[in-house]
């Protein structure tokens, strides 16, 4: 998928050919036609206004709930770094977050200012943009819980601020638009003590080192969890425990997580839980949905 196309100016940086395979948790895939990664977000909203509105624009986060497919992602992925990954209290229960801060710093920095509430985002491996655009959750809460407002970048260059209850949250999707980049979000928790709120933090964090497999190639969650059901469970229920596909296999530890054991590709990860989902669907009649993100062309 060669970027022959010419693009418009910017302050950032913009790569063709990008491999995205070191940039997403399963290491596998194939490239991005371009990698922009904007100085700020007048940069990004510019570079959007200037794109031929044919491109796709896809944001990419930590790359940790996602599939890269092996013949790589057309047209432009967005890539929010450091410019984008400040976050700071505002006031005594509220957070002003970058899109590409980490769970790690909003939570931890939300304890230093004695913040309580979203202890939670310190479980979710992934940046703020993604949060908001996935209503990422755990641990019995999820961001549609504590998000105030965002503001993001429209596939036209607009920016425009979006209270939560312009988003159409439901569990794990939002309504934001294709093509849309959050650049920052606004969190509200309630006033706590930092004591309690590490203890909290990790309590989190023990619990996940205890049932996922966290040093692992992996994409997190597999699967949504169906309505009064887990997903993990009928996974379990279906045989799939340490199911392979070449290196791709269901993880021992947790059966809703899949791993990279070596030298998997994407077609043979995905291809593995689509396995999961047909031997799901013979034995228990429960068709499982997706969480992770599939994107780009098979090769």
């Amino acid at each position: 998928m060669s970027a022959t196309r010419t693009m418009p100016e910017v302050a950032g940086r913009l790569t063709p050919d990008a491999p995205l395979a070191p940039l997403v948790w399963f290491k596998a895939g194939g490239a991005a036609q371009w990698l922009f990664e904007p100085k700020d977000a007048d940069d990004l909203a510019q570079f959007m206004a200037r794109l031929d509105p044919a491109v796709p624009v896809m944001a990419l986060g930590l790359g940790s709930n996602l599939i890269v497919r092996d013949g790589g992602v057309a047209g432009v992925v967005v890539r929010l770094g450091k410019p984008f990954a400040s976050v700071r209290a505002l006031d005594a229960t509220t957070l002003k977050c970058g899109g590409g801060a980490s769970g790690i710093l909003v939570s931890s920095t939300a304890r230093d200012a004695g913040i309580a509430g979203v202890e939670f985002l310190r479980s979710i491996p992934g940046t703020v943009g993604g949060f908001v655009r996935m209503n990422g959750g755990a641990y019995g809460r999820e961001t549609a819980d504590v998000l105030v407002e965002c503001e993001v970048v429209s596939r036209s260059g607009e920016r425009r601020v979006l209270a939560a209850a312009e988003l159409g949250y439901s569990y794990r999707h939002s309504a934001l638009p294709e093509g849309a980049v959050v650049v920052s979000a606004t969190f509200r928790g309630e006033p706590g003590e930092p004591i309690e709120i590490q203890a909290e933090m990790d309590r989190i964090a023990a619990s996940r080192e205890a049932s996922q497999p966290l040093r692992s190639r992996t994409g997190g969650s597999t699967f949504k969890n169906p309505p009064g059901e887990k997903a993990w469970a009928l996974v379990d229920a279906a045989g799939c425990r340490g199911l392979r596909n070449g290196d791709a296999q269901v993880s021992e530890k947790h059966t809703n997580f899949l791993l990279n054991l070596g030298h998997a590709t994407s077609a043979q990860i995905e291809g593995l839980g689509e396995e999961v989902r047909a031997r799901v669907k013979a034995h228990s009649g429960v068709t499982l949905e997706w969480e992770i993100q599939r994107v780009g062309v098979a090769s």
